[in-house]
């Protein structure tokens, strides 16, 4: 069963819906609302159970967060988007982009890896989890996750952007950071997943990624149909907080792109 997103929706024109990392919140696109929403409709929602979002009772699913979303752009009366998703929101956009293909103009994949996790990363996120519910902290997030979000560059010269995600992590609530974590876990993505994403396709990594690296990006821009690659230097997980401006110029020329290519 659904859950009514909360959503920021700034801005006017193309619509651009952006769906936020783990285990953050839609606060992480402020630069983006920022620097897009003079030229775009940004919409940036709290996936179910984070920020202002309820979690619901429903069994983790990551195509049930997709599903979310599709509602959400039905409600704002948002025909299609150029869709955007980073790291955990990079699994629900392409599932949105499975399920609501009608929804999405375009793709943006930022941080994400295609197909389901290694055993030992499926292990890691379901101990995780129980933690999470059994600690109802974000402790062991901040200490297990935390290091990898951000690049060592951002770690040596911007210390107000880590301070930043570092705040946004332990705003987490714990139960929905386990939920999302079994959601991530249980999810069945394939290499023929991405052959099925047939729209147009950015694929952006940070070159300092250690999650999804340089190599996982380039490989899912080979794999699907109408993709290209796009490395944000000195940036890591988290390159649209670490590289804003590099990250939404990008974005803009995708974006507009596409919206020319559809009038």
């Amino acid at each position: 069963m659904t859950v009514q997103l909360y959503a920021r929706d700034i801005g006017t024109g193309t619509p651009l819906v952006l769906l936020h990392a783990f285990p953050l919140s839609s606060a992480m696109w402020l630069a983006q609302r920022e620097g897009l929403a003079g030229r775009f409709r940004v919409v940036t929602p709290d996936l179910r159970g984070f920020g202002g979002s309820v979690l619901g009772a429903d069994e983790p699913s990551i195509d049930l967060m997709a599903d979310d979303v599709a509602m959400l752009f039905r409600r704002l009366g948002i025909g299609r988007a150029v869709v955007g998703g980073l790291s955990m929101g990079g699994h629900v956009a392409m599932a949105l982009c499975l399920r609501h293909p009608d929804l999405v103009l375009g793709l943006v994949l930022a941080g994400a890896k295609a197909g389901g996790d290694p055993e030992p990363v499926r292990r890691s996120r379901l101990r995780q989890a129980e933690i999470l519910e059994r600690d109802g902290d974000v402790g062991v997030l901040v200490d297990e996750l935390l290091p990898d979000l951000v690049g060592p560059t951002t770690l040596r010269q911007r210390a107000m952007v880590y301070g930043r995600v570092r705040g946004l992590v332990q705003a987490t609530p714990a139960r929905a950071a386990a939920w999302a974590q079994r959601a991530m876990a249980a999810r069945a993505e394939t290499a023929e997943t991405l052959r099925e994403l047939r729209v147009p396709t950015l694929v952006m990594v940070g070159a300092e990624d250690t999650l999804a690296t340089e190599e996982d990006a380039r490989a899912m821009a080979e794999a699907m149909p109408n993709a290209e690659p796009m490395v944000i230097p000195r940036a890591g997980h988290l390159c649209a907080v670490e590289q804003p401006e590099l990250f939404n110029q990008t974005v803009a020329e995708f974006a507009a792109a596409l919206a020319r290519a559809t009038k």
